[in-house]
């Protein structure tokens, strides 16, 4: 039995192939950076759980936090980001 993927394309910018290979060029230098590595290596040390989101702080600390705050950039709305 072999898995097909789906024929539907999910994305969520409308890119040109060259602005989408750029965009993931970017992005796949960013997670490999030393700091994302590191903060994603602590979220798989903490564990995931489906009632909360962990939210690093600009100390280095952590905490559990409500997924509509943590998402939600605390009640203030994602686009002053």
């Amino acid at each position: 039995m072999s898995m097909k993927s789906s024929p539907i394309k999910l994305t969520k910018q409308k890119l040109s192939p060259k602005a989408a290979a750029a965009k993931k060029a970017r992005d796949i230098a960013y997670a490999k950076t030393p700091a994302r590595r590191a903060k994603k290596a602590q979220n798989q040390r903490l564990g995931q759980r489906s009632d909360s989101d962990i939210h690093h702080r600009s100390d280095g600390s952590v905490s559990r936090v409500s997924i509509k705050n943590n998402r939600g950039f605390f009640g203030r709305g994602t686009k002053t980001e």
